[in-house]
């Protein structure tokens, strides 16, 4: 159907690009760039079959961005480099003429902060342009949020309670490791919370708020409220919303690490000088951590993210969980990475391939939730991450 570039050849670059090769009657030109083309090689080596060219490229360059964009002339970009990179893909998008997705929020490369405001100013201009850029098509944000869509479509009058329920219950078998990019899971995690109740937002310090939940075929774990960037859109497009959080499990060891790490300064953003150089602490952490792309081999465990929802249906109260059980071996058979990679990678390829078949194409910018989620819903169980429904169980919270 038509050329597609993938920027970024990480964890998530890797399963995108996997998924992306199998589907040669939706993809039929792919391109892979990342600033590191060797990586990118690599990973073209190993999928095989001549499918993907590959390129370097400055993800942080717009004029080097749109001479690639211009050689190569996808019809879509699939943005999966860092969150800062955002707003330079997207103005390279514009000027370019080329249609945009990502996986991730943009944040700011001196400030650990999650928020669309951002992108949600570039509207006008993709309008404009006849353009299409799709936001947040990974697993949270994205599938929670076509979930919580696709039970506001089929099985709610009015959708009251969100729980957004994210489950590592996996071992990878190292002292201590990110799941993806350092610099971006540690500034996350560190972070306040921040959940929206009765109308407004309502922050805590972080991981005050904690319980343990039951996660299916895994059991109790603890969890934890973070402020997670899929609750801003869901909040604003469903506003029947009285209580919306986002809860995430961490294990003893890791969460002493990391306080660890904070009390070292190791998770600052704020460049200091070493050996007359300037560095940002938390980047050079980032260098001498295990590369989340690596941890697949040893991985073993399950990933269990869904949605757990109350509201009304025909007058009457409703409950409803819908989630989402991965293996990290199986993902890794597959595609050579770890569980948090795949469930990634394979949304942002059902997304490109929405855009591509023109089931969500429309000029401006969208949350994922804003488009109809059943197409998307029958591709997940098409590839590799398969959703399962209870009805008026026990939400536990």
């Amino acid at each position: 159907m038509g050329k597609v570039l993938i920027i970024g050849a990480g964890g998530v670059g890797t399963v995108v690009a996997h998924k992306v090769a199998a589907n040669p009657d939706v993809f039929t030109e792919i391109m892979l760039a990342s600033r590191t083309k060797s990586k990118c090689d690599d990973i073209a080596r190993a999928i095989g079959g001549n499918r993907i060219r590959t390129a370097a490229v400055n993800a942080d360059n717009v004029p080097e961005l749109v001479k690639l964009l211009n050689d190569f002339k996808p019809e879509l970009v699939i943005n999966v480099a860092l969150p800062y990179q955002d707003l330079h893909i997207m103005d390279a998008c514009l000027e370019a003429g080329v249609n945009y997705m990502d996986t991730a929020n943009y944040e700011p490369l001196d400030e650990a902060k999650y928020e669309y405001k951002w992108q949600w100013a570039y509207k006008e201009k993709f309008e404009k342009a006849g353009l299409t850029a799709i936001l947040g098509c990974g697993f949270d944000p994205g599938v929670t949020s076509i979930y919580t869509a696709f039970a506001a479509k089929h099985h709610f009058d009015e959708i009251q309670y969100l729980d957004i329920v994210d489950c590592n219950a996996g071992d990878h078998h190292k002292p201590f490791a990110t799941n993806f990019n350092p610099e971006i899971n540690i500034r996350e995690v560190t972070q306040k919370g921040k959940y929206w109740e009765n109308g407004e937002w309502i922050e805590t310090e972080p991981h005050q708020i904690h319980k343990p939940l039951n996660y299916p075929e895994i059991g109790p774990k603890e969890s934890y409220v973070i402020y997670h960037e899929e609750l801003e859109s869901l909040v604003k497009n469903y506003p029947t919303l009285k209580r919306a959080r986002f809860w995430m499990t961490f294990g003893q060891e890791y969460l002493t690490h990391l306080r660890v790490i904070q009390n070292i300064g190791m998770a600052s953003i704020v460049p200091i000088m070493y050996n007359g150089v300037e560095i940002v602490p938390i980047q050079f952490l980032k260098a001498v951590l295990p590369n989340p792309g690596d941890l697949g081999e040893d991985y073993t465990g399950w990933t269990s993210i869904g949605c757990r929802i109350q509201g009304l249906k025909d007058g009457q109260v409703k409950s409803y969980y819908i989630y989402n059980n991965c293996s990290h071996e199986v993902a890794y058979q597959e595609t050579g990475t770890q569980g948090v990679s795949y469930t990634t990678g394979v949304p942002a390829m059902i997304g490109a391939m929405m855009f591509m078949k023109g089931l969500w194409k429309k000029p401006g910018v969208f949350n994922v939730e804003e488009f109809d989620p059943d197409p998307f819903m029958i591709e997940l169980n098409k590839n590799g991450l398969p959703w399962v429904e209870v009805h008026d169980g026990d939400l536990e919270l």
